[in-house]
This record gives C-alpha cells, structure tokens and sequence, in this order.
C-alpha cells in the first residue's frame, strides 16, 4: 500500500474530526433540542449537505453501481425520482412539521392518534435501523475500504472476519459524533464530508472515462454512448430487474415519499431548522443534488462493465457489488485513492452515526420517557445520558448482525430495498392519513400498520415454490416488490377510512401550533422546485430512447437549450422578486 494513499486518508479524516470537535467542544448538549434538534438553529446549506450525506452512504455507491454494471440505468430512479419527492416534502411536510414544534415524527402520532400508535411506530423505526439500514451501512463501507485497502490479504483473514473488523472501527468513531456530539457535530460533519464526497465521487467517472478511452476522456464517452447503449436505459421495461418505470407511479414514489418524509434518521435534519424558510432551502436543494447523483453513482457501473467485462479469464463471473471498489483502485491516481476512500469514510460515517443519533433520539423521547419517566421527574440532562447509553447499544448490536449481509441472495441494494418495505409504506400510510383525515381514529392505526407488516412480510419472505399456498395473496406476490407496497398502501387507507367510518375519533383532529417558531416561507420555493422538475424531465430525456440509448441527440439540444432559456428568465424574475421583498422589508421598518 502506497504511503501517499494512507497519508492523504489520514490527512482528510484527522481534519474533519478536528474541525467538528473545535466547533462542538464547548456545546454542552444538556437539553433536548441542543442534543437532539442541534438547538434548531440549521442553516439550509448544513441541512442540505447532512441530508444528502446522511442518503449517500457506501451502500448507495457499491449497490447502485452493481445494479447498473448487471442491469442498465433504470435504476436511476431511485435518485432522480427524489427529486420531485423532495420538492413535494418541501411545500407541504416540512411546515407542517415545523408550525407543530414536534421532535420527532412518531410525536405527531400521538398527537393524532394515540400513544400506543406513537410505540408501535417508535418499534418499527428502531427495528428498521437496528436489523436493516445500520448493518446494510456498515457492510457496504467495510466492502469499500476493505477492497481497496485489501485487508483480507494483509491481515490473513476472510471476508467475515474482515467486515466485522471494519465495521468495529466506523462502530467506535461513529459514537464519537452521534453519542457525545449530537446532532450539531453530525451536520457539521456532513458539510466538510459532503464537499469531499461529490468531489472524489466525480472523480471516478472522469478518470474512468479518461482510462477506458487510453488517455481521452472524450474516446472514453464515445465508447460508453455508442456501445452497448442499452446499458444507458432508464426507462424500466415492466420485467426490468431493477426499476420498472411503472413503479415511478406507485410503491417508488410511496417509499420515496416515506424515506425523506417520515424517516426519523432524515427529516430530523429539517426539525432542526432554525425556521421554515431554511428548512425549505435546505430541503429543496438536496432534490436538486439528488437528481445529479447518478454522474457519480450509476455511470462508474457503466464504465466497470465496459472496462472489465462481466467474467474473469477462467470464465467465473465477477461479483457485481466489488466492481466499484475495482474501478476505484484501477483508474484513480494513488494520492487521490486516499483523498477518495477519506470522503467514502466521511459517508459511511455521516449515514452511520446519523441513523445512530435518529435512534437515541426516538429510543429517550418515545420509549425510555413514557415508561420509565411518566412524572417527569427527569432532567434534560439524564433523558440525553440515557439516549447515549441506548446509542452505545445499538451501535454495538449493528455491528454484530453487519457481517452476515454477505449472504444476501440478490445483491446489497436489493436486500436494503426490500427489508426497508417492511417499515417504511407502513407508517407512511398513517402519516398520510393522518393528514389527510380528522376523525379516523386510533384503532384505524393500529389495524393498518399490523395488517401491512404481516401480509408484506409473508409475501415477501414466501419463497417462489410455494406461492400457491398463499392464496387470495397469490396474484400480489407476483408482481415487483413496489407494486405489491402501492396495492397494500391502497387496501390499508381503505381499510382505516372504513374503520374510521364505524368507529370515528370522539372530536376533530386540531393540529397544535408552536408559536417559538418562524414559519414564514421560502419566497423562491415554486421558482426553485420549478428547475428541479424540469430537471428530472431533462435526465429521463437524456436517459432514454428519446436520447443516448439510440443515439438521437437532437431532443437533448433542444431541451437544453429550451432550459437555458427558461433558466434566464427565472434569473430575472428572482432578481425581480428580491429587489420587492427589499422594498417591503425597508417600508415595514419605517
């Protein structure tokens, strides 16, 4: 191993920890909202770059370059989908969620269901996390760095042996910013990370593309849009193994809708705010990040494929999730390898320890308090003590399970994708009609989530050979994993508006009102959100028949050049815009 890759990890690492640590060291994080909402005082650039640090971890990046070295770019959709998701979250969750003051998520629940409700949901987070997204996140990092530092064969051991290895020492400097820092060292964390992941992420598809072209970038592009082109389809076929396009319109969207809406582990950057416009700001510049993504997640599959094949000499096919890892280690000058595997670190870091803050967040405020504190009795002080001790725990346990996601059948990003089903639509659908209605009830809840969870489970863990026996469920077991959330999603807010018909809440649903809050909005939001759509219309064009795939640029010109225009016109009209709200703000101080 050369030393220029060890100095330059090392060098970025130590910078970013010493740079939180002199930021936080004097924060003494005793109340809730300065340990777990980071005082609510985020700025829209810090929450962007910790939510966009927080999605971005090694799993993203191996498992989504795996999918699309095997299959081709449908599964783009998961990025640029997030894109208008986020802008959706941005104009109608978030002040919503900030004109009620609330914590976390599971608080608006109880608020508008019960308390039992507000458990129930706390369990599923915490399980989602602990068996699902922890483990996934530790798995994929100890993947990356242990590919490219080859500890297997510099420590003598094997593969398992390795993962729990690595995974041990994120583990420990993960509890560094999640347990002592809070929320406040994880988003300044991300902010100096986020720089060095979209740097050294962009790196690899430009030295890959300068490597598969002998030295050209531009030979190098030539080869990935005139051969094998069908790689570059975005638009999912209905059998498409990875993303229907279909499914855009359904589960996709729904899990979507759940992951950057409802998720503790994300929208807990946006509670943070230090007020609604920059919580809107913050938000809706991660949709515009999210919809470039697949530059530096997708297209370093794409060159894999074309650079390395699909089998060794002896004939073995390779293992699609190493391949990233590969192409790291092949194209990237060596003092960058470091500089690289650094922001990599950064993101496994910011994904784990941000989910590990999300946990003791919902662990000391919806479990440990209502049971053991029902008096009060305790200070903010113990309640967070409490939630570090709780931190240590499952940091330790995600550690443990990490290891046996090698045996995951189908890949990485797969198995992510399809455990995460078992909590997310779930509790997306009570939020939703939470929202949506004012007199279903309690119960309504509780029948819903269990009912999910019980039938996606059986559906998803019955193997294909006996699906017979399934029955009435035959027919939804068939279809892709995102249809079969959309049909449960539908079947479950029916069944709550049906049970909210027969047993109705005693009085109308009143969302409560926080008044320490300033919940003006974004006076640019609809300017900013029309791009990003525009956006995600372009990357679909480029992405598809109409573009790459068959060669026929001349729709891409014309809508680029139809968004240069647009793009002007929007620069006028917020510079317009900005020059008014000068103008009122000075007449409402005279």
């Amino acid at each position: 191993m050369p030393i220029t890759i060890i100095l330059s990890f090392m060098f970025f690492t130590s910078l970013v920890v010493f740079v939180t640590w002199t930021r936080v060291k004097k924060d003494k994080n005793d109340s809730k909202d300065g340990y777990f909402l980071g005082g609510r005082s985020l700025t829209g650039g810090l929450i962007a770059s910790s939510l966009i640090l927080t999605n971005l971890s090694a799993t993203s990046f191996v498992g989504m370059s795996a999918l699309a070295y095997k299959g081709n770019m449908s599964v783009m959709g998961y990025e640029v989908a997030s894109g208008i998701t986020l802008v959706i979250i941005a104009l109608f969750l978030v002040p919503r969620y900030l004109k009620q003051g609330i914590t976390t998520i599971p608080d608006f629940l109880e608020s508008r269901y019960d308390l039992s409700v507000k458990k129930f949901v706390t369990i599923l987070f915490l399980l989602s996390y602990v068996i699902n997204l922890l483990p996934n996140t530790l798995y994929a990092g100890a993947m990356v760095i242990g590919g490219i530092f080859d500890v297997e064969a510099l420590l003598g051991i094997d593969r398992f042996q390795s993962v729990l290895l690595i995974s041990s020492i994120i583990g420990f400097l993960g509890l560094f910013y999640a347990i002592y820092g809070g929320l406040k060292a994880v988003v300044i964390a991300d902010s100096m990370n986020g720089v060095g992941l979209i740097v050294g992420g962009l790196m690899i598809p430009i030295f890959g593309l300068y490597t598969l072209g002998d030295g050209s970038f531009m030979d190098g592009l030539t080869i990935i849009t005139t051969q094998a082109t069908d790689k570059l389809q975005a638009v999912g076929a209905s059998d498409d193994p990875n993303v229907p396009f279909s499914t855009m319109f359904t589960g996709l969207l729904l899990v979507n809708l759940y992951y950057w809406g409802t998720d503790q582990a994300i929208i807990q950057r946006a509670l943070g705010a230090k007020n609604l416009k920059e919580g809107q700001k913050g938000v809706i510049l991660a949709g515009a990040i999210k919809v470039i993504t697949p530059l530096f997640l997708i297209i370093p599959g794409i060159i894999a494929y074309h650079m390395f094949g699909t089998m060794d000499a002896a004939g073995q096919s390779f293992e699609a999730d190493t391949m990233y890892t590969r192409l790291v280690g092949e194209v990237l000058p060596k003092p960058l390898v470091g500089f690289f595997i650094a922001a990599m670190f950064g993101a496994i870091l910011s994904t784990f320890n941000g989910v590990l803050n999300s946990s003791t967040t919902l662990f000391t405020l919806n479990v440990y308090k209502p049971f053991f504190d029902k008096e009060n009795k305790l200070t903010d002080l113990e309640l967070v003590h409490k939630g570090r001790v709780f931190g240590v725990f499952i940091a330790i346990s995600s550690v443990v399970i990490a290891p046996f996601v090698m045996y995951a059948p189908n890949g990485l990003f797969d198995l992510l994708q399809r455990l995460a089903g078992l909590f997310s639509v779930p509790i997306f659908t009570i939020v939703f009609m939470g929202y949506l209605t004012k007199y279903v009830s309690a119960i309504a809840a509780k029948v819903s989530l269990a009912f999910f969870v019980v039938a996606y489970g059986i559906i998803q863990f019955t193997p294909t050979a006996y699906h017979d026996l399934l029955g009435p469920l035959k027919p939804l077991a068939e279809l892709h994993f995102f249809h079969q959330l959309a049909v449960l999603f539908v079947i479950c807010c029916g069944i709550m508006l049906l049970i909210g018909k027969l047993r109705p809440r005693a009085a109308a649903y009143v969302m409560p009102v926080n008044e320490n809050i300033d919940i003006t909005p974004w006076a640019f939001r609809f300017e900013a959100s029309g791009i990003i759509l525009y956006m995600v219309l372009g990357a679909y064009v480029t992405f598809s028949d109409l573009g790459l795939v068959t060669g026929d640029k001349g729709l891409m010109v014309i809508y680029a050049i139809v968004g240069a225009v647009l793009l002007v016109g929007m620069f006028f009209r917020i510079k317009a815009k900005h020059k008014n709200l000068r103008q009122m703000e000075a007449l409402s101080a005279k």
